[in-house]
Protein backbone atom coordinates (compact mmCIF):
# COMPACT_ATOMS: atom_id res chain seq x y z
CA UNK A 1 0.00 0.00 0.00
CA UNK A 2 2.57 2.39 1.07
CA UNK A 3 4.29 2.21 -2.39
CA UNK A 4 0.77 3.60 -4.15
CA UNK A 5 0.34 6.05 -1.73
CA UNK A 6 3.73 7.07 -1.87
CA UNK A 7 3.31 7.31 -5.84
CA UNK A 8 0.28 9.87 -5.12
CA UNK A 9 2.15 12.11 -2.90
CA UNK A 10 4.97 12.59 -5.52
CA UNK A 11 2.87 12.52 -8.73
CA UNK A 12 0.73 15.75 -7.38
CA UNK A 13 3.37 18.48 -9.04
CA UNK A 14 4.61 16.35 -11.80
CA UNK A 15 4.47 17.93 -15.00
CA UNK A 16 6.40 15.30 -16.84
CA UNK A 17 10.18 14.96 -18.00
CA UNK A 18 10.71 16.49 -21.55
CA UNK A 19 12.87 14.61 -24.20
CA UNK A 20 16.30 15.15 -23.27
CA UNK A 21 15.78 18.57 -21.40
CA UNK A 22 18.06 19.90 -18.89
CA UNK A 23 16.44 19.95 -15.68
CA UNK A 24 16.12 22.93 -13.59
CA UNK A 25 18.81 21.92 -10.95
CA UNK A 26 21.67 21.23 -13.73
CA UNK A 27 20.63 24.62 -15.41
CA UNK A 28 20.80 26.17 -11.67
CA UNK A 29 24.35 24.86 -11.19
CA UNK A 30 25.45 25.70 -14.92
CA UNK A 31 24.21 29.39 -13.82
CA UNK A 32 26.92 28.58 -10.99
CA UNK A 33 29.54 28.29 -13.12
CA UNK A 34 29.21 31.58 -15.61
CA UNK A 35 29.83 35.50 -14.55
CA UNK A 36 31.01 36.50 -11.65
CA UNK A 37 28.76 38.56 -9.77
CA UNK A 38 29.82 41.64 -7.63
CA UNK A 39 31.60 40.83 -4.69
CA UNK A 40 29.30 42.76 -2.40
CA UNK A 41 25.45 43.65 -4.59
CA UNK A 42 24.04 44.17 -1.37
CA UNK A 43 26.61 46.27 -0.25
CA UNK A 44 27.09 44.63 3.28
CA UNK A 45 29.41 45.38 5.97
CA UNK A 46 32.09 42.92 6.51
CA UNK A 47 31.42 42.07 10.51
CA UNK A 48 27.95 41.44 10.40
CA UNK A 49 26.74 41.33 14.18
CA UNK A 50 22.87 39.63 14.76
CA UNK A 51 20.33 41.23 16.87
CA UNK A 52 18.48 38.62 17.34
CA UNK A 53 17.86 34.81 17.15
CA UNK A 54 20.70 33.65 15.56
CA UNK A 55 19.65 30.17 14.33
CA UNK A 56 15.88 30.89 12.67
CA UNK A 57 15.36 27.12 11.97
CA UNK A 58 15.27 26.90 16.26
CA UNK A 59 12.00 28.08 16.30
CA UNK A 60 8.86 26.00 16.88
CA UNK A 61 7.31 25.06 13.65
CA UNK A 62 4.01 26.98 13.18
CA UNK A 63 2.94 29.66 10.88
CA UNK A 64 0.53 32.32 9.67
CA UNK A 65 0.24 33.42 5.97
CA UNK A 66 -1.69 35.83 5.05
CA UNK A 67 -3.57 35.01 8.45
CA UNK A 68 -4.41 31.64 7.77
CA UNK A 69 -2.59 29.69 10.78
CA UNK A 70 -0.52 26.23 9.88
CA UNK A 71 -0.78 24.62 13.16
CA UNK A 72 2.36 22.38 14.40
CA UNK A 73 -0.35 19.30 14.46
CA UNK A 74 -0.58 20.42 10.87
CA UNK A 75 2.71 19.83 10.34
CA UNK A 76 3.36 16.78 12.47
CA UNK A 77 0.78 15.04 10.83
CA UNK A 78 2.32 15.58 7.10
CA UNK A 79 5.59 14.39 8.62
CA UNK A 80 4.14 11.32 9.49
CA UNK A 81 2.51 10.64 5.90
CA UNK A 82 5.79 11.72 4.67
CA UNK A 83 7.32 8.67 6.72
CA UNK A 84 4.32 6.33 5.62
CA UNK A 85 4.93 6.47 2.30
CA UNK A 86 8.87 6.90 2.43
CA UNK A 87 7.86 3.30 3.19
CA UNK A 88 10.74 2.24 4.90
CA UNK A 89 12.24 1.57 8.37
CA UNK A 90 14.79 3.93 8.55
CA UNK A 91 14.99 5.79 11.84
CA UNK A 92 15.84 9.45 11.37
CA UNK A 93 18.00 11.36 13.47
CA UNK A 94 16.49 14.41 16.10
CA UNK A 95 18.51 16.82 13.31
CA UNK A 96 17.31 14.93 10.43
CA UNK A 97 14.07 14.98 11.90
CA UNK A 98 14.21 18.97 12.56
CA UNK A 99 15.15 19.36 9.02
CA UNK A 100 12.45 17.35 7.30
CA UNK A 101 9.86 19.57 9.89
CA UNK A 102 11.04 22.23 8.39
CA UNK A 103 11.08 21.58 4.76
CA UNK A 104 7.02 20.18 5.13
CA UNK A 105 6.35 23.48 6.97
CA UNK A 106 7.70 25.54 3.71
CA UNK A 107 5.62 22.81 1.56
CA UNK A 108 2.23 23.50 3.60
CA UNK A 109 3.41 26.99 3.02
CA UNK A 110 3.19 27.22 -0.47
CA UNK A 111 -0.17 24.98 -0.59
CA UNK A 112 -1.46 27.43 1.12
CA UNK A 113 -0.63 30.12 -1.01
CA UNK A 114 -1.75 27.58 -4.00
CA UNK A 115 -5.70 27.57 -2.36
CA UNK A 116 -5.30 31.25 -1.54
CA UNK A 117 -4.56 32.24 -4.76
CA UNK A 118 -6.78 30.08 -6.48
CA UNK A 119 -9.42 31.70 -3.98
CA UNK A 120 -8.84 35.00 -4.79
CA UNK A 121 -9.18 34.42 -8.64
CA UNK A 122 -12.45 32.80 -7.52
CA UNK A 123 -11.97 29.06 -8.66
CA UNK A 124 -12.12 27.56 -5.23
CA UNK A 125 -11.95 23.79 -4.86
CA UNK A 126 -15.32 22.30 -3.92
CA UNK A 127 -15.23 19.87 -0.76
CA UNK A 128 -16.78 17.39 -3.20
CA UNK A 129 -14.21 17.65 -5.57
CA UNK A 130 -11.54 16.76 -3.14
CA UNK A 131 -13.36 14.02 -1.39
CA UNK A 132 -14.16 12.34 -4.83
CA UNK A 133 -10.24 12.46 -5.37
CA UNK A 134 -9.82 11.11 -2.05
CA UNK A 135 -12.01 8.31 -2.35
CA UNK A 136 -9.93 7.64 -5.72
CA UNK A 137 -6.68 6.94 -3.75
CA UNK A 138 -8.37 5.34 -1.27
CA UNK A 139 -9.78 3.24 -3.51
CA UNK A 140 -6.75 2.03 -4.85
CA UNK A 141 -4.93 1.54 -2.12
CA UNK A 142 -7.83 -0.20 -0.08
CA UNK A 143 -10.45 -1.64 -3.08
CA UNK A 144 -13.70 -1.14 -2.43
CA UNK A 145 -13.53 -0.67 1.96
CA UNK A 146 -12.52 2.70 1.62
CA UNK A 147 -12.84 3.40 5.62
CA UNK A 148 -9.68 1.43 5.71
CA UNK A 149 -7.65 4.10 4.33
CA UNK A 150 -9.31 6.69 7.28
CA UNK A 151 -7.73 3.62 9.81
CA UNK A 152 -4.60 3.75 7.94
CA UNK A 153 -3.76 7.51 8.37
CA UNK A 154 -4.69 7.35 12.00
CA UNK A 155 -2.84 4.36 12.25
CA UNK A 156 0.66 5.90 11.29
CA UNK A 157 -0.43 8.93 13.07
CA UNK A 158 -1.49 11.30 10.62
CA UNK A 159 -5.23 12.31 9.81
CA UNK A 160 -7.61 12.38 6.54
CA UNK A 161 -7.19 16.15 6.88
CA UNK A 162 -4.21 15.93 6.36
CA UNK A 163 -3.49 14.30 3.02
CA UNK A 164 -6.95 15.93 1.48
CA UNK A 165 -5.51 19.19 2.28
CA UNK A 166 -2.58 18.48 -0.07
CA UNK A 167 -5.29 17.39 -2.41
CA UNK A 168 -6.95 20.80 -2.69
CA UNK A 169 -3.64 22.57 -3.05
CA UNK A 170 -2.89 19.95 -5.95
CA UNK A 171 -6.14 21.01 -6.93
CA UNK A 172 -5.75 24.57 -7.18
CA UNK A 173 -2.37 24.72 -8.36
CA UNK A 174 -3.19 22.68 -11.70
CA UNK A 175 -6.20 24.87 -12.16
CA UNK A 176 -4.57 28.38 -11.67
CA UNK A 177 -1.73 26.72 -14.48
CA UNK A 178 -4.64 26.01 -16.64
CA UNK A 179 -5.39 29.67 -16.21
CA UNK A 180 -2.64 31.72 -16.01
CA UNK A 181 0.38 29.94 -17.28
CA UNK A 182 -0.46 27.51 -20.25
CA UNK A 183 -2.40 29.74 -22.34
CA UNK A 184 0.79 31.87 -22.43
CA UNK A 185 3.27 29.44 -23.38
CA UNK A 186 4.08 29.18 -27.05
CA UNK A 187 6.55 27.13 -28.70
CA UNK A 188 7.52 27.80 -32.40
CA UNK A 189 7.18 25.23 -34.80
CA UNK A 190 11.24 26.23 -36.06
CA UNK A 191 11.83 25.11 -32.03
CA UNK A 192 10.19 21.83 -32.18
CA UNK A 193 12.09 21.19 -35.61
CA UNK A 194 15.68 21.93 -34.19
CA UNK A 195 14.81 19.95 -31.09
CA UNK A 196 14.19 17.10 -33.37
CA UNK A 197 17.23 17.91 -35.17
CA UNK A 198 19.36 17.82 -32.60
CA UNK A 199 17.55 14.39 -31.24
CA UNK A 200 18.73 12.12 -34.56
CA UNK A 201 21.98 13.73 -34.76
CA UNK A 202 22.63 12.06 -31.07
CA UNK A 203 20.86 8.68 -32.61
CA UNK A 204 22.39 5.84 -30.49
CA UNK A 205 24.58 8.18 -27.75
CA UNK A 206 23.55 7.24 -24.23
CA UNK A 207 20.68 8.87 -22.25
CA UNK A 208 20.98 8.57 -18.49
CA UNK A 209 17.95 8.88 -15.99
CA UNK A 210 18.91 10.08 -12.89
CA UNK A 211 17.25 11.05 -10.06
CA UNK A 212 19.12 14.19 -7.85
CA UNK A 213 19.11 15.47 -4.39
CA UNK A 214 20.51 18.66 -4.97
CA UNK A 215 22.07 20.68 -1.70
CA UNK A 216 22.72 24.21 -2.09
CA UNK A 217 26.34 25.25 0.01
CA UNK A 218 28.17 28.52 0.30
CA UNK A 219 32.17 27.75 1.12
CA UNK A 220 31.03 29.18 4.84
CA UNK A 221 28.24 26.56 4.99
CA UNK A 222 29.94 23.33 3.01
CA UNK A 223 31.38 21.65 5.76
CA UNK A 224 27.84 21.23 7.61
CA UNK A 225 25.92 20.52 4.23
CA UNK A 226 28.54 17.84 2.81
CA UNK A 227 28.23 16.22 6.36
CA UNK A 228 23.91 16.50 5.70
CA UNK A 229 24.80 14.52 2.34
CA UNK A 230 26.51 12.10 3.99
CA UNK A 231 23.79 10.94 6.74
CA UNK A 232 21.04 11.19 3.44
CA UNK A 233 23.67 8.41 1.84
CA UNK A 234 23.82 6.68 4.57
CA UNK A 235 19.69 6.81 5.23
CA UNK A 236 18.85 5.72 1.59
CA UNK A 237 21.46 2.80 1.43
CA UNK A 238 19.66 1.52 4.79
CA UNK A 239 16.92 1.22 2.94
CA UNK A 240 14.99 4.68 2.49
CA UNK A 241 13.55 6.02 -0.49
CA UNK A 242 14.95 7.97 -3.36
CA UNK A 243 11.47 9.74 -3.84
CA UNK A 244 10.78 10.93 -0.71
CA UNK A 245 13.86 12.20 0.44
CA UNK A 246 14.14 13.84 -2.71
CA UNK A 247 11.09 15.43 -2.45
CA UNK A 248 12.03 16.69 1.07
CA UNK A 249 15.55 17.38 1.14
CA UNK A 250 16.65 18.40 -2.41
CA UNK A 251 16.71 22.46 -3.01
CA UNK A 252 15.97 21.45 -6.69
CA UNK A 253 12.42 22.45 -8.43
CA UNK A 254 12.70 18.90 -9.68
CA UNK A 255 12.18 18.02 -5.65
CA UNK A 256 7.83 17.73 -6.33
CA UNK A 257 8.74 14.97 -8.62
CA UNK A 258 11.26 13.02 -6.75
CA UNK A 259 14.52 14.52 -7.85
CA UNK A 260 13.99 12.54 -11.39
CA UNK A 261 15.66 14.46 -14.19
CA UNK A 262 14.13 11.91 -16.68
CA UNK A 263 16.73 11.29 -19.96
CA UNK A 264 19.34 13.46 -20.60
CA UNK A 265 22.91 13.45 -21.84
CA UNK A 266 26.69 13.67 -20.91
CA UNK A 267 26.75 16.66 -22.37
CA UNK A 268 24.03 18.39 -20.84
CA UNK A 269 25.07 17.82 -17.25
CA UNK A 270 27.85 19.66 -15.08
CA UNK A 271 31.14 18.10 -15.93
CA UNK A 272 31.35 17.00 -12.08
CA UNK A 273 28.07 14.43 -12.45
CA UNK A 274 29.04 13.76 -16.40
CA UNK A 275 31.97 12.03 -15.34
CA UNK A 276 30.30 10.06 -12.41
CA UNK A 277 27.44 9.51 -14.29
CA UNK A 278 29.16 7.48 -17.36
CA UNK A 279 30.27 4.77 -14.74
CA UNK A 280 27.19 4.17 -13.11
CA UNK A 281 25.31 1.22 -13.48
CA UNK A 282 21.26 1.18 -13.14
CA UNK A 283 20.41 1.21 -9.30
CA UNK A 284 23.33 3.34 -8.19
CA UNK A 285 23.86 5.64 -5.70
CA UNK A 286 26.75 8.22 -5.55
CA UNK A 287 27.00 11.22 -3.45
CA UNK A 288 27.70 13.37 -2.28
CA UNK A 289 29.40 14.99 -4.92
CA UNK A 290 30.78 18.43 -5.04
CA UNK A 291 29.21 20.58 -7.73
CA UNK A 292 28.92 24.35 -8.53
CA UNK A 293 26.82 26.01 -5.92
CA UNK A 294 26.50 23.07 -3.77
CA UNK A 295 26.76 19.06 -2.93
CA UNK A 296 24.39 16.60 -5.57
CA UNK A 297 23.25 12.68 -4.47
CA UNK A 298 22.70 10.85 -7.83
CA UNK A 299 20.89 8.15 -8.49
CA UNK A 300 20.95 6.33 -12.03
CA UNK A 301 17.42 5.04 -12.51
CA UNK A 302 17.72 3.56 -16.30
CA UNK A 303 20.40 3.75 -18.78
CA UNK A 304 19.59 3.50 -23.33
CA UNK A 305 20.76 4.60 -26.55
CA UNK A 306 19.16 7.72 -28.04
CA UNK A 307 16.57 6.30 -31.15
CA UNK A 308 17.78 3.14 -30.79
CA UNK A 309 15.83 -0.24 -29.97
CA UNK A 310 16.70 -1.29 -25.89
CA UNK A 311 16.69 -5.10 -25.64
CA UNK A 312 15.21 -4.71 -22.68
CA UNK A 313 11.84 -3.39 -24.39
CA UNK A 314 11.12 -7.03 -26.03
CA UNK A 315 7.82 -8.36 -25.08
CA UNK A 316 8.93 -11.49 -23.65
CA UNK A 317 6.25 -14.79 -23.21
CA UNK A 318 7.37 -16.67 -20.26
CA UNK A 319 6.35 -19.98 -18.31
CA UNK A 320 7.22 -19.71 -14.70
CA UNK A 321 7.97 -23.08 -12.92
CA UNK A 322 7.84 -23.73 -9.09
CA UNK A 323 8.26 -25.67 -6.52
CA UNK A 324 7.33 -25.17 -2.61
CA UNK A 325 8.86 -26.36 0.02
CA UNK A 326 6.66 -27.84 3.77
CA UNK A 327 7.14 -26.71 6.92
CA UNK A 328 9.59 -28.47 9.16
CA UNK A 329 11.07 -30.61 6.00
CA UNK A 330 15.25 -30.67 6.62
CA UNK A 331 17.76 -29.06 4.79
CA UNK A 332 19.05 -32.93 3.22
CA UNK A 333 14.97 -33.31 2.02
CA UNK A 334 15.19 -29.97 0.77
CA UNK A 335 18.30 -30.27 -1.00
CA UNK A 336 17.20 -33.62 -2.68
CA UNK A 337 14.23 -31.70 -3.56
CA UNK A 338 16.12 -28.86 -5.58
CA UNK A 339 18.40 -31.58 -7.04
CA UNK A 340 15.13 -33.76 -8.27
CA UNK A 341 13.32 -30.21 -9.49
CA UNK A 342 16.74 -29.23 -11.53
CA UNK A 343 16.54 -32.90 -13.57
CA UNK A 344 13.28 -32.43 -14.37
CA UNK A 345 14.03 -28.90 -15.76
CA UNK A 346 16.61 -30.37 -18.17
CA UNK A 347 14.47 -33.00 -19.56
CA UNK A 348 11.72 -30.29 -20.76
CA UNK A 349 11.70 -30.54 -24.46
CA UNK A 350 9.86 -27.36 -25.40
CA UNK A 351 7.12 -24.91 -23.76
CA UNK A 352 4.67 -27.63 -25.05
CA UNK A 353 5.79 -29.81 -22.35
CA UNK A 354 6.19 -27.81 -19.47
CA UNK A 355 3.23 -28.71 -17.88
CA UNK A 356 3.90 -32.22 -18.51
CA UNK A 357 7.20 -32.15 -16.85
CA UNK A 358 5.84 -30.17 -13.90
CA UNK A 359 3.57 -32.72 -12.75
CA UNK A 360 6.21 -35.37 -12.45
CA UNK A 361 7.93 -33.32 -9.61
CA UNK A 362 4.19 -31.53 -8.00
CA UNK A 363 5.46 -27.94 -9.86
CA UNK A 364 3.01 -25.66 -10.14
CA UNK A 365 3.16 -23.31 -13.55
CA UNK A 366 2.37 -19.89 -14.36
CA UNK A 367 1.89 -18.30 -17.83
CA UNK A 368 3.05 -14.30 -18.15
CA UNK A 369 3.84 -12.15 -20.97
CA UNK A 370 6.01 -9.46 -20.23
CA UNK A 371 9.07 -6.44 -20.99
CA UNK A 372 12.09 -8.01 -19.90
CA UNK A 373 12.85 -4.29 -18.35
CA UNK A 374 10.05 -5.29 -16.15
CA UNK A 375 12.22 -8.41 -14.84
CA UNK A 376 14.42 -8.15 -12.25
CA UNK A 377 17.78 -6.94 -13.45
CA UNK A 378 19.90 -9.51 -11.91
CA UNK A 379 17.93 -12.19 -14.51
CA UNK A 380 17.21 -9.31 -17.23
CA UNK A 381 20.63 -10.39 -19.02
CA UNK A 382 20.12 -14.27 -18.34
CA UNK A 383 16.71 -14.08 -19.95
CA UNK A 384 17.56 -12.04 -22.34
CA UNK A 385 20.37 -14.39 -23.71
CA UNK A 386 17.42 -17.49 -24.11
CA UNK A 387 16.14 -18.84 -27.29
CA UNK A 388 13.12 -19.89 -27.29
CA UNK A 389 12.21 -23.08 -25.28
CA UNK A 390 15.39 -22.78 -22.85
CA UNK A 391 14.87 -22.10 -19.24
CA UNK A 392 17.07 -19.77 -16.52
CA UNK A 393 18.80 -21.64 -14.33
CA UNK A 394 16.80 -22.45 -10.78
CA UNK A 395 16.72 -19.33 -8.43
CA UNK A 396 15.12 -18.65 -5.28
CA UNK A 397 15.36 -20.20 -1.35
CA UNK A 398 13.51 -22.68 0.42
CA UNK A 399 11.47 -19.90 1.89
CA UNK A 400 10.31 -18.18 -0.77
CA UNK A 401 10.34 -21.28 -2.89
CA UNK A 402 12.44 -22.52 -6.30
CA UNK A 403 11.63 -21.55 -9.49
CA UNK A 404 12.72 -20.85 -13.02
CA UNK A 405 11.27 -19.07 -15.98
CA UNK A 406 10.79 -20.71 -19.49
CA UNK A 407 11.32 -18.35 -22.29
CA UNK A 408 8.31 -19.40 -24.55
CA UNK A 409 8.11 -16.59 -27.33
CA UNK A 410 10.24 -13.01 -27.72
CA UNK A 411 8.67 -10.37 -29.52
CA UNK A 412 11.86 -7.68 -30.35
CA UNK A 413 11.54 -4.16 -30.28
CA UNK A 414 11.87 -1.91 -33.36
CA UNK A 415 14.04 1.26 -33.61
CA UNK A 416 12.19 4.06 -32.45
CA UNK A 417 11.74 7.09 -34.77
CA UNK A 418 11.93 9.57 -31.52
CA UNK A 419 8.33 11.35 -30.33
CA UNK A 420 6.69 12.45 -33.32
CA UNK A 421 5.49 16.35 -34.04
CA UNK A 422 2.65 16.69 -31.57
CA UNK A 423 4.66 14.63 -29.12
CA UNK A 424 8.33 16.90 -29.15
CA UNK A 425 5.79 20.13 -28.85
CA UNK A 426 3.85 18.95 -25.53
CA UNK A 427 7.05 17.94 -23.98
CA UNK A 428 8.86 21.40 -24.62
CA UNK A 429 5.51 22.93 -23.93
CA UNK A 430 5.63 21.11 -20.65
CA UNK A 431 8.77 22.29 -19.96
CA UNK A 432 7.97 25.62 -20.05
CA UNK A 433 4.83 25.60 -17.62
CA UNK A 434 6.71 23.55 -15.11
CA UNK A 435 9.22 26.66 -15.21
CA UNK A 436 7.06 29.21 -15.30
CA UNK A 437 5.13 27.68 -12.47
CA UNK A 438 7.86 27.68 -10.75
CA UNK A 439 7.98 31.74 -10.76
CA UNK A 440 4.43 31.96 -10.38
CA UNK A 441 5.29 29.93 -6.91
CA UNK A 442 7.71 32.44 -6.21
CA UNK A 443 6.05 35.81 -7.13
CA UNK A 444 3.75 34.29 -4.55
CA UNK A 445 5.90 33.30 -2.24
CA UNK A 446 7.37 36.95 -2.18
CA UNK A 447 4.28 38.94 -1.95
CA UNK A 448 2.94 36.67 1.16
CA UNK A 449 2.85 37.98 4.65
CA UNK A 450 4.10 35.03 6.58
CA UNK A 451 4.46 35.01 10.32
CA UNK A 452 6.43 32.52 12.43
CA UNK A 453 5.75 31.54 15.59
Amino acid sequence: MTTRLSSFLSAAAMTGAAFGLVAAPIAAQAQATGAAPAANPLNLPDNIQLLGETNPNMRRATARVNGDVITGTDVDHRVALTLAANGSDVQLSDEDLGQLKMQVLRNLIDETLQIQAAEAQEMPVAAAEVDAQYQRVAAQNFGTDIAKMDEYLAGVGSSVNSLKRQIEAEIAWSRLLRRNVQPFINVSDEEVEDMMARLEASRGTAEYRLGEIYLSATPETAAAVEENGVRIMEQLRAGGSFVAYARQFSEASTAAVGGDLGFVRLGQLPAELSTVAQEMQPGQLIGPISVPGGYSILYLIDKKQVLTADPRDAVLSLKQIAITFPEGMSQAQADARVTEFGNMVESIRGCGDAERAAATVNADVVSNDLRARALPEALQATILNLQVGQATPPFGSVQDGVRVLLLCGRDDPQDTSGPSRDEMMAQLTEDRVSKRAQRFLRDLRNDAYIQYN
